[in-house]
């Protein structure tokens, strides 16, 4: 494959984790070097390639590393060892992340068109649009931290799309919203994805993934358990699924366990 035709390639990509059981020992190892502390692997050398105009799903279960390869290809976590390569600006959508709290709605949209080097003039053009994809009314004049999940989900897909970066990573963005808004996201998300423009999509629904995406990754406590054509890693995920469901509290911790060594 042609290097100009690649949005995101993954080379044997890490992410670990130091965990202290308190600050002090955090101190001790960073004063005398001693190894007080215990070392999380949330993804293990994954590579892949995603072809520009391509979507993207991740799915596997709580924990498995999914948001973490997200924010890696939205370039707000950094890889541990190997590299991610990017082709392009990269934004991201999630509920939790990417908006501040204390600039109202109307601020984090002209903040957020500043940080990407966008004119006054043009984020004076792109501010109504952004308003009208968004539909939360008189809030886009109140302070993020007093929206709801939904609102900010809603305010967060319609910057993103607005400002039409190469990459759009969203990360449980639509699970918010009513169906109303998720239709309306799912057309402009078609028609951003026609213009070239590459999605990546986390979601815990297998259904979605399916119906939207061309590519998958199955991921499991930082391992890629598979990874191509959407609907047969679906189908594998499914079944996988099914099994661990059938398991009970204590297999499904021994499970997990095993899982992280």
């Amino acid at each position: 494959m042609d290097s100009n035709h690649i949005a995101i390639d993954a080379r044997g990509v890490s992410k670990s984790y130091r965990l202290f059981s308190n600050k002090s020992n955090k101190l001790v190892e960073l004063v005398r070097n001693k190894n007080k502390r215990t070392i999380i692997h949330a993804l293990r050398e994954m590579s892949f390639q995603v072809n520009k105009g391509e979507c993207l799903g991740l799915m596997g279960l709580n924990g498995s590393g999914k948001s973490t390869l997200a924010n890696m290809i939205a370039g707000t976590v950094t890889p541990s060892s190997g590299q991610m390569i990017v082709n392009g600006e990269a934004a991201c959508i999630s509920v939790s992340v990417g908006l501040n709290p204390g600039l109202t709605g109307k601020e984090n949209i002209e903040y957020k068109g500043l940080l990407l080097g966008f004119s006054p003039a043009q984020i004076k053009e792109m501010i109504p649009k952004v308003i009208e994809f968004a539909d939360i009314g008189d809030y886009i004049n109140q302070p993020v931290k007093y929206y709801s999940s939904g609102m900010s989900a809603r305010l967060g897909f319609a910057i993103s799309i607005n400002v039409n970066p190469e990459v759009l990573v969203i990360d449980e963005g639509l699970s918010v919203g009513d169906q109303g808004f998720t239709d309306k996201c799912l057309v402009a998300m078609n028609e951003y994805r026609a213009r070239g423009n590459t999605i990546i999509y986390v979601s815990h629904t297998i259904t979605a993934i399916r119906e939207f995406c061309d590519k998958a990754i199955w991921l499991e406590y930082g391992h890629m358990k598979g990874f191509g054509d959407a609907d047969g890693v679906c189908t594998e995920y499914h079944n996988f699924f099914k099994w661990y469901n059938e398991l009970s509290g204590v297999e499904k911790s021994e499970f997990r366990k095993s899982r992280y060594k």
